[in-house]
């Protein structure tokens, strides 16, 4: 179990009301990092998770490194949606409140959501990225909402600069029936696996969340998931798994009653009773052998 230390940057500008995301890009977030908090603290009891906001006019920390829930969900109720994303600015304050957590062997992680355009140049996510990964701190993207061509590629290139040891990936999640927090269920953020169909993909590369949605089910095992989530996954899980092991039990007994069948039983063409009236099995005939020679030797 990783033991981290994991602040989440969620994104609170004015684009976060649009309702693309049911109920909306900002209640899905809400949702998600709710998630995201029972994953890393389910993981391992000693990871803590933070929050902050980087819209408005300036990031703000939200809740300092916790194990608390309640402190993000009182965090994430005082959050104003407003003004503009400011996606570097954010990061490097995370990484500042990182650098202050008092357990020094957890690993430290950036989890950033945005639905908001980029502003900052190519160069400058180049560096930021690169001093990131130079400082050891590991930086998971989620993109969604309708993002531009310019800010998914911004979004690639950042993430490809900080890949580390420890991973760094970059989810793009488009607009669909499922919530955000369940397809993020299937990413390498929350430690599915990419190949699966869900919305993510790690190293920098990024999978578009289609309705299907991945397959969850293999995750009803995983404790990083909301636990009302994991505890309807866990449910379906162990109901499939019985009902499997029902058919295979209900087949054996079948194969084995048919095997059975074609077993003899014995001659089926001798009598039950022989020409005097006895029975004609071995043992009958034994007795009546034994019988016949108590007989002569009485005589």
């Amino acid at each position: 179990m990783v033991l981290e230390a994991t602040m989440i940057v969620v994104d609170n500008s004015e684009s976060s009301r649009n309702g693309d995301y049911l109920p909306s890009r900002w209640e899905a977030q809400s949702d998600a990092t709710n998630m995201i908090f029972s994953a890393k603290t389910a993981a391992n009891p000693e990871s803590s998770v933070g929050l902050m906001s980087m819209g408005g006019n300036t990031p703000e920390i939200l809740t300092t490194l916790t194990t608390d829930i309640g402190k993000i969900l009182d965090g994430l109720h005082r959050t104003k949606i407003k003004g503009s994303s400011h996606f570097t600015t954010g990061i490097n304050v995370a990484a500042l409140a990182l650098k202050h957590r008092q357990n020094k062997s957890q690993k430290q992680r950036i989890i950033v959501f945005t639905c908001s355009p980029i502003e900052e140049d190519e160069k400058s996510l180049v560096k930021l990225s690169k001093r990131m990964k130079k400082v050891g701190i590991s930086i998971d993207i989620i993109a969604f909402g309708e993002l531009g061509e310019d800010t998914t590629k911004k979004l690639e290139v950042f993430s490809e600069n900080c890949q580390s040891a420890e991973g760094s990936y970059l989810a793009v999640v488009q607009p669909s029936s499922n919530l955000l927090s369940d397809s993020l269920v299937t990413t390498p953020i929350l430690g599915g696996d990419s190949s699966s169909g869900g919305a993510g993909a790690g190293g920098g590369g990024s999978a578009e969340g289609g309705d299907g949605g991945g397959n969850q089910f293999e995750f009803g095992v995983d404790p990083s998931v909301d636990p009302e989530l994991a505890l309807a996954l866990r449910m379906s899980f162990e109901e499939e798994k019985a009902r499997q092991e029902k058919d295979k039990k209900t087949k054996e007994a079948t194969e084995g009653k048919t095997e059975l069948e074609q077993i003899a039983e014995g001659d089926e063409k001798q009598p039950l009773l022989d020409d005097e009236g006895q029975p004609s099995g071995s043992g009958s005939k034994d007795k009546k052998d034994k019988d016949d020679s108590d007989k002569m030797d009485t005589a």
